[in-house]
């Protein structure tokens, strides 16, 4: 398997818990050739991949960066998050 990481940093620690909270829910459509794990740790939203396919592997990460890219215009677009 090929393991890929990716870190994104966000504003606050509530930001990348919503994040993770918007993001984490969809599931990969390979689970058995494709594998996607979602952490926070402070204001870091990590996300680790292993892939037995390259192909498949770039796929998810193109699918998911789209998503991270809506996830945060919403963000931006309805401003700084309320604490909880």
């Amino acid at each position: 398997m090929t393991p890929s990481t990716l870190s994104v940093p966000f504003p606050t620690p509530l930001e990348a818990e919503i994040a993770h909270g918007s993001l984490a829910p969809d599931a990969e459509p390979h689970q058995r050739v494709v594998g996607k794990e979602l952490t926070v740790s402070g204001r870091i939203l990590a996300i680790r991949w292993k892939a037995e396919d390259c192909r498949l592997l770039r796929i998810s990460v193109i699918n998911f960066l789209d998503q991270l890219s809506l996830v945060v215009r919403t963000m931006q677009r309805f401003g700084p998050p309320v604490s909880r």
